[in-house]
């Protein structure tokens, strides 16, 4: 059992500890906000994660899981996870000030041969600068990035594919290394900026295969032909894979977005032109704006248009607003005269300038248009038959290509997909 400290009791915070407690690991999180520690001792988690209430809960019960508001906690721990926000700063890299405030107070309480790992997604470089900003000479920094999909965080790490380890010291990757004993994924061990680096380069591939596909899907509109034959085509190729080419309203949440525009920072200060990952950032923009166009087709020549709007997270399994497509979209839709309900089952706030509704079906009340924009499961089991006689209108504008196309038409309801021709095209078929 290693005694170990978590820096920040955020999203990843959280998760990296309660699932190393998990583990067997003896670990204290450590967060300056004293409110927020009162509640994890209580068993509360801040934020909508599958399984994580019942592995704070066994983590309490076993006492291996500890919280503190006292940076001075981190005394004992021979490895202190980093794990503090990065925002995007105006010119597009990340603000590392809260990160570095952070390392400097916890410094002179260090034990010498500490572990300093930084799990937030940083600028490269900055593996040095911890070891700046720390003042000591007998600790060693590594950089060991998170690859947690917010939703499947818990499995993402306990049955992650690659545990990535970039050290200059083999001894402090060993020691970090060990922490994962058991675990499935493969350890990749490599020096910190290529560890820092390899996070963007995977976040900012990932987006450009969404934006790929809504690119795939805008033609498909224009041609008359079916995205969901095509994606089914292409991602039978082992080269190319399906996962991420599921046509959208666009990719968004607290990593695509700031990690594509921190890539492209750090192209720009070193003179290297990223035109692929430019191209994705550009893809992003226009697939919002094609969806709200297909949103403003079907109110046409209607006097003072109401939508109703499905999903409001910027995907399912979260509560996460941050850089929400769905936010986005209803916003320009408002900027441009349009009065909204939302609904959302995790996000009850709604956006500012919009109305709000308690269940799916009230949120269509007297609306000209149904639009569709997070891919909630439950959505797809809700009674068309109830939308269409609360609705004004009839048209249902599908972001997600979520809904049963056959259910919505069946009850007098126009459906509107990305991708998709009026008549469906079949799926290519698979002979044995």
């Amino acid at each position: 059992m290693t005694h170990l400290a978590i820096v920040g009791t955020g999203y990843v915070g959280l998760t990296v500890g309660a699932c190393l407690a998990h583990l067997g690991h003896e670990v204290c999180c450590v967060d300056s906000d004293a409110d927020k520690i009162r509640s994890l001792r209580a068993g509360q988690v801040p934020f909508l994660e599958q399984e994580m209430p019942e592995l704070l809960e066994e983590g309490l019960a076993s006492g291996r899981l500890t919280f503190s508001a006292d940076p001075g906690a981190v005394a004992r721990a021979e490895v202190i996870f980093l794990c503090l926000p990065t925002p995007q700063s105006p010119e597009g890299n990340l603000n590392t000030a809260v990160l570095e405030s952070a390392v400097r107070k916890l410094g002179p309480s260090l034990a010498p041969g500490a572990v300093l790992v930084t799990k937030s997604t940083v600028p490269v470089g900055t593996h040095r600068r911890v070891l700046e900003w720390v003042g000591r000479t007998d600790v060693h920094a590594v950089s060991n990035p998170e690859f947690l999909r917010e939703g499947t965080a818990v499995r993402d790490f306990l049955e992650g594919d690659r545990i990535v380890i970039g050290a200059a010291s083999e001894d402090a990757a060993d020691a970090v290394a060990a922490l994962y004993q058991g675990l499935r994924g493969t350890v990749l061990r490599t020096d910190p900026a290529s560890a820092e680096l390899l996070k963007f380069a995977a976040n900012a591939f990932l987006a450009t295969k969404v934006s790929f596909a809504n690119e795939i899907s805008r033609l498909c509109d224009g041609l008359g032909a079916s995205i969901d034959a095509v994606i089914r085509g292409i991602g039978a190729d082992p080269r190319i894979g399906r996962s991420f080419l599921e046509p959208g309203p666009g990719w968004g949440g607290s990593c695509f977005p700031k990690d594509t525009s921190a890539l492209a920072y750090l192209a720009r200060e070193h003179n290297v032109d990223l035109p692929v990952v430019a191209g994705a950032i550009e893809g992003n923009e226009l697939q919002f704006e094609h969806v709200v166009q297909k949103v403003l087709a079907s109110l046409a020549e209607t006097p003072s248009p109401h939508v109703a709007v499905w999903g409001l997270t910027y995907k399912a399994g979260t509560d996460d607003l941050r850089d929400s497509p769905a936010v986005r979209i209803v916003s320009r839709l408002i900027e441009r005269g349009v009065r909204v309900t939302t609904y959302d089952p995790a996000a009850p706030r709604g956006v500012p300038g919009a109305a709000t509704s308690s269940d799916p079906y009230s949120a269509c009340a007297g609306a000209d248009a149904l639009v569709v924009l997070t891919e909630w499961p439950a959505f797809r089991s809700l009674d068309m038959r109830v939308v269409a006689r609360r609705m004004h209108g009839r048209d249902v504008v599908d972001a997600r290509n979520l809904l049963d196309a056959q259910a919505v038409s069946a009850v007098g309801l126009h459906y509107v997909a990305l991708g998709r021709s009026m008549v469906s095209a079949p799926l290519l078929a698979v002979s044995a």
